[in-house]
């Protein structure tokens, strides 16, 4: 019994530092940093626990051993968490602008409060090096909560209303639809804008993503209102509606502080959608699918190291997701697919690096070529290798696992 609840609750790992992140901001201060000093705590862990993790796992009778009652509670609490982080850090810039700084701060004993005088102290009024660490701290966090906004698009209901609105409130409404019917389709192919080709940089996958999503949507609710008889504008327009969920988050942070508040709110959004697109990139980046051929597992980087496996919820299963994409998350398997050997929080530092990040995949992908690639994935593989200097040859020994047990098709391409 206790090892079932330890597989379970371990998935709380973002959620309970999501909420330590906005206390941080909340408090004010120093405090007002955490955030950004527990993404690399984060790192520090994630190299030590390079070793793999799998599912929840089955019973005897198997059955799952995941609750997914307390699994899809925990990912609807995101919401009003996610929500009230915005009004801490909308509280943040309006005691900014109120009180002109630390210089007029009031101090405030909340460990008094519950009988622990000393404790806690919380600054009302904030510095703006301090109203910085604020903003990049929500950023970073609010950016992990998204994952849940992920997560959930892949359900129905009242689990993809909940989704709509978190990445409404995050300036990102295209995301629900353009990833279940652009990126779940037509992954690793020309016509997916968040699988990033061979030679592109995280910074300029990231407007090309965001924006080629937006754009998807934009064109399947054109099509679709045509086809209807509708005019584009319309409040039947999911492309219009998603974003006038924004508007919430935009009237606080201007009401906070006028353009001030625009100005942290922009930020926060770049840095969660950063985030988001950070993971896009990293899942499939340079992989190469012949369009209207079948996706295997071999067109994912798959990642089960087990820090990376907790905190983003089991989203390093790509290839089993990619299969099963209305699968629980706790449930995912390891299929077999190439690796990328390192946790998330390791290889999105890398990806800051370009230089570092292109001499390693360059690498990594001659291996992908080598034991994974069809011979036509091979062909457009050398051709595009010549055209960015990907050239090269895998590290020693590396293929990406053991190729010849892996078996690359999808167990949908077997029924």
């Amino acid at each position: 019994m206790i090892g079932n609840i330890l597989l379970n609750v371990r998935y709380l790992l973002a959620p309970v530092l999501i909420i330590v992140a906005g206390a941080g901001v909340l408090i004010g201060g120093i405090m007002a940093w955490l955030g950004v000093v527990l993404l690399f705590v984060g790192l520090l862990i994630d190299i030590a626990m390079k070793f793999e993790s799998s599912g929840v796992g089955f019973d005897e009778s198997g059955n799952s051993i995941g609750w997914a009652s307390f699994q899809n509670l925990t990912m609807y609490f995101m919401l009003p968490v996610f929500i009230l982080f915005q009004l801490v850090m909308a509280w943040r810039v309006y005691s900014y602008m109120s009180l002109g700084g630390e210089a007029g701060a009031v101090i405030m004993d909340l460990g008094a409060a519950i009988g622990l005088p000393g404790i806690i102290v919380m600054t009302e009024g904030i510095s703006g090096l301090n109203l910085y660490g604020a903003t990049l701290s929500s950023g970073i966090f609010i950016g992990i909560g998204i994952i849940y906004g992920h997560e959930l698009s892949h359900t129905k209901g009242f689990g993809f209303v909940i989704s709509r609105i978190m990445m409404g409130l995050s300036g990102s409404a295209h995301f629900c639809y353009a990833h279940v019917y652009n990126h779940h389709l037509e992954l690793a192919s020309e016509d997916d804008p968040a699988t990033a080709p061979r030679g592109r940089t995280i910074y300029g996958h990231y407007p090309l993503s965001y924006l080629g999503q937006s754009k998807f949507l934009f064109n399947m609710e054109k099509e679709r209102l045509a086809r209807m008889g509708i005019g584009f504008i319309s409040w039947q327009n999911r492309w219009i509606r998603g974003y006038l969920l924004a508007v919430p988050s935009v009237a606080l942070f201007f009401a906070a502080g006028g353009w001030v508040g625009m100005a942290v709110l922009a930020i926060i959004w770049g840095i969660s959608n950063f985030e988001l697109e950070a993971l896009n990139y990293l899942e499939h980046y340079g992989l190469i699918r012949v369009k209207d051929q079948p996706i295997d597992y071999r067109h994912n980087w798959d990642n089960s190291t087990a820090f990376t496996s907790w905190f983003f919820i089991e989203i390093g299963r790509q290839a089993d997701h990619h299969d099963r994409g209305e699968t629980h998350f706790w449930e995912l398997e390891n299929v077999g697919c190439p690796n990328t050997g390192w946790g998330y929080f390791v290889v999105f530092f890398i990806a800051l690096v370009p230089p570092i990040w292109h001499w390693y995949m360059r690498k990594r992908l001659a291996a992908w070529d080598t034991h994974f690639a069809t011979d036509e994935e091979k062909a457009i593989a050398t051709r595009i290798n010549k055209e960015v200097g990907y050239e090269g040859t895998p590290f020693n020994g590396d293929v990406l696992g053991d190729a010849g047990n892996v078996d690359l098709g999808m167990r949908t391409a077997k029924k």
